[in-house]
């Protein structure tokens, strides 16, 4: 990977769906009785936000009541999950990737909600220095400040509250580095202002196929899939659980959805709940494991 390319980003977003077995005391066809919220911790044009919003329309025509996505932006993810849990309300979603609460502990030493109440119910398993870089979460941060740290280079990180305000800083040349989801910065990419250098998926985003993965680009080290999931509270029948994860398996079988989402560079690919707490625990060791090279302690 060269540096002295200023306009450069990497990016990863994959889909899958988690379904759960149905619990006794509660008709699936019970839920939902009222409007649904689903709350976002990143913000408007994200490539979680988009994918939300296609589901909403969706969902909010199959279960006959109105879907609404809030964004909650901020924190790394804090203030949407403290607000989701919070509600203690069954009718309160979280869409959220799971690298925004993956490094939590890395951060914090104390966290202000207890990850054991985050219930997954459906996952969409979807970047000396005068060089700066950025990118969407706290995992991500881990990744490539692992990268740099293990290859001896000397960059400079510059926050953001919002990661899509980061694209058009990087197609100015202000930052050099983005590791986002492809949906913020393809109008940049389209534009000619920012070219992608590799995606940290494990296979090639069919919106992207020219472009190779990080370990095919020979980065290895980079290489993690994006997981965006969908969890429920405590509050949350499992019965209602099974329901969310069936009908967003059928909204992913729509072929407008599809094509909405491959274009904005996520893969769709079902699984089940297994997957999903496997695909959770393997991106906490990654953290876990560059983690180490800090001395456990935040990247800055």
């Amino acid at each position: 990977m060269r540096f002295a390319v200023r306009r450069a980003l990497l990016l990863a977003a994959t889909l899958a769906i988690a379904a759960l077995t149905i619990g006794p005391g509660f008709a699936a066809d019970a839920w939902p009785t009222r409007p649904v919220r689903l709350i976002v911790t990143l913000g408007r044009g994200s490539g979680v936000d988009i994918s939300a919003r296609m589901f909403a329309d969706k969902l909010s025509s199959m279960w006959h009541q109105p879907v609404v996505v809030e964004n909650r932006p901020g924190g790394d993810g804090i203030v949407a999950i403290t607000s989701f849990l919070g509600a203690h309300d069954d009718h309160t979603l979280l869409v959220s990737p799971v690298s925004s609460f993956t490094a939590h502990p890395y951060f914090h030493d104390t966290l202000p909600y207890d990850p054991k109440d985050m219930i997954p119910v459906a996952l969409a398993k979807k970047e000396p220095g005068k060089l700066n870089w950025t990118t969407a979460t706290g995992f991500t941060d881990f990744v490539f400040a692992g990268f740099l740290h293990t290859v001896g280079l000397k960059m400079e990180k510059v926050p953001y509250k919002n990661p899509a305000g980061a694209a058009n800083d990087l197609a100015a040349g202000t930052i050099q580095v983005y590791m986002p989801a492809f949906a913020i910065v393809r109008p940049q990419v389209a534009a000619g202002k920012v070219k992608v250098l590799a995606v940290t998926n494990h296979s090639r985003a069919p919106a992207l196929p020219e472009t190779p993965t990080a370990t095919q680009a020979g980065y290895p080290s980079l290489a993690f899939d994006g997981l965006v999931g969908i969890f429920g509270s405590p509050e949350l029948p499992a019965a209602a659980r099974t329901r969310i994860a069936n009908d967003v398996r059928e909204v992913a079988k729509d072929p407008a959805i599809l094509a909405k989402m491959t274009a904005t560079g996520q893969i769709v690919m079902p699984g089940d709940g297994k997957e999903f707490t496997a695909s959770i625990d393997q991106q906490r060791a990654q953290v876990a494991a560059v983690a180490k090279l800090f001395g456990n302690k935040p990247v800055h």
